[in-house]
């Protein structure tokens, strides 16, 4: 048989205020363990593995732009010799031809 029909209203109101009462000891339980001296320490190890884990990335992403900048400036360097090289033999062919004149 269903056990609520064989419980008075009054037998439901108390179980209920108990139920009640259980849930806000466990809550005031939970609040008073999240301020014990351990999980603040815990909480400020957390802080301290974030910041070192930000730190990490920030400096692996300087070191990756910093690469990226000097193969920039390499492909730069390389392109502006090549077109160097490519006007020196462009005004060699140019003075080769007014010579032959």
């Amino acid at each position: 048989m269903d056990r609520s029909k064989n419980t008075s209203f009054a037998d439901r109101l108390s179980a209920a205020a108990e139920a009640k009462k259980a849930q806000l000891e466990r809550a005031a339980r939970a609040r008073s363990e999240s301020e014990s001296p351990a999980a603040v320490e815990r909480r400020a190890a957390r802080e301290a593995v974030k910041v070192a884990r930000d730190a990490r990335i920030a400096e692996r992403k300087a070191a990756k732009l910093a690469a990226e900048a000097r193969r920039a400036a390499a492909l730069a360097a390389a392109q502006a010799a090549e077109a160097a090289a490519r006007d020196a033999r462009y005004a060699a062919r140019k003075a080769r031809k007014r010579k032959g004149r």
